[in-house]
């Protein structure tokens, strides 16, 4: 039938997006064991279910499976329209996904994009011996972080193992309709970085649009405010009551997931304290490797301590990129190197994040500082620029406490 050669079509087009998935002896598609944390099957595994099904050409299992997932969430409107297709082809040859259906193209286009990706999920998982490379440390207070992966619409949650992440669920999710990379205001793109979440809105505060609730993120960051890139508003947010998920690129620039997996995410989120990082692609490899590049990081930033406490100030800015090597703060500095008898530096709760360009590197410490005339402690913020394969700060900043950001979010 038709409609199975659609399907096909469909996870063509997923297994492009991936390396390696499983194949069974029949050729078909091994889908990923997962959600097994969950009592009940989800709309996500259902649905690769129903997929399955019907690429295997078994239709009337797939509309049990598809009527069981609609049972589940009647406001998927994917679901719907895969069923309308499976039972118009019982009655005719179908020329398209979604044909069954009065919704416009533009509508439909999201629709199989979503189909696509949300298969993708299952037969493209992460392999879970492997880690994310843009995590590489989780600051002692950072129970659980954030990575939006843009290109496979998933939204990882890492529970800190240690300083380890260690994956615990993915959710689908939303971004910009015109993709990543955003740089000005109304672009209608979803910023890329390493972000926090500032606050946290209640439905009872917001319109309906939103839905079971919104965290918005701290965009634009300091780096962001460096670029030059402008814009603001940009939340992880719910749906409206009536709409289960949306396409994969469908917001005007915020992450956007169903509502009830705003609601088990919020579990997890500390306003103030929880990382987002938003990436293009999420890169994965083995412990092996994650642990080679953790200790890199660690010993750069170990290494500009050490050049701190020798009070030698050449050796101290060398740590630093052209764009902070002149002007006041270098002279000032020096200056203030030159002065003391001694210098203590000790680091705590550092986190170690690789920008998604890989050419960037964030790391957020406490800060204990003392010398003869002086002591503070501070958190503060280094960005790491990689330059002719050497890595140097092009952006050192202070930060307000975690209680301070929550404070604002109650």
């Amino acid at each position: 039938m038709p409609i199975v050669r659609l399907i096909r079509f469909l996870f063509i087009l997923a297994l492009a997006c991936c390396a390696g998935a499983a194949l069974a002896d029949d050729g078909r598609i091994q889908l990923a064991a997962a959600d097994t944390h969950r009592l009940f099957p989800t709309p996500d595994t259902l649905l690769a279910k129903t997929l399955q099904e019907i690429r295997a050409s078994r239709l009337d299992s797939a509309l049990k499976e598809i009527d069981q997932l609609i049972s589940i969430r009647p406001d998927f409107r994917l679901a719907h329209l895969i069923k309308g297709d499976l039972l118009m082809a019982r009655a005719r040859p179908l020329a398209s996904m979604g044909a069954a259906s009065r919704a416009t193209e533009d509508s439909l286009s999201g629709l199989r994009e979503e189909a696509r990706v949300r298969l993708l999920r299952y037969i493209d998982e992460p392999d879970p011996k492997h880690l994310p490379v843009q995590i590489l440390q989780l600051a002692r207070d950072q129970k659980h972080a954030l990575l939006a992966d843009a290109g496979r619409a998933r939204l990882y949650l890492f529970e800190n193992v240690d300083g380890v992440p260690r994956l615990v669920r993915d959710y689908y999710m939303t971004i910009g309709r015109n993709g990543t990379n955003k740089r000005v205001e109304g672009d209608k793109k979803t910023p890329v970085g390493v972000y926090t979440i500032s606050q946290y809105l209640p439905p009872r505060q917001l319109s309906e649009f939103y839905g079971a609730g919104a965290f918005p993120l701290d965009y634009p960051n300091e780096w962001d405010r460096l670029q030059g890139r402008g814009g603001h508003g940009i939340w992880l947010h719910g749906t409206p009551s009536d709409t289960y998920s949306r396409p994969p690129r469908a917001s005007d620039g915020c992450v956007v997931v169903t509502n009830p997996d705003f609601t088990e995410l919020g579990k997890y989120i500390d306003v103030g304290g929880t990382p987002v990082m938003i990436a293009d692609h999420t890169e994965w490899v083995d412990t092996v490797t994650w642990e080679a590049s953790r200790q890199e990081m660690l010993a750069m930033l170990d290494q500009w301590r050490s050049d701190w406490e020798s009070r030698n100030a050449q050796r101290f800015l060398r740590n630093y990129g052209p764009e902070m090597q002149t002007g006041d703060w270098a002279q000032g500095k020096q200056r203030n190197i030159a002065n003391k008898e001694w210098i203590k530096v000790n680091l705590s709760d550092i986190s170690v994040f690789v920008h998604p360009d890989a050419k960037l590197a964030v790391t957020t410490f406490r800060q204990d500082y003392a010398s003869n005339s002086f002591s503070n402690s501070v958190r503060k913020r280094l960005y790491w620029r990689l330059d002719n394969g050497q890595w140097r700060i092009a952006l050192e900043q202070s930060l307000p406490e975690p209680t301070q950001i929550a404070a604002r979010g109650r």
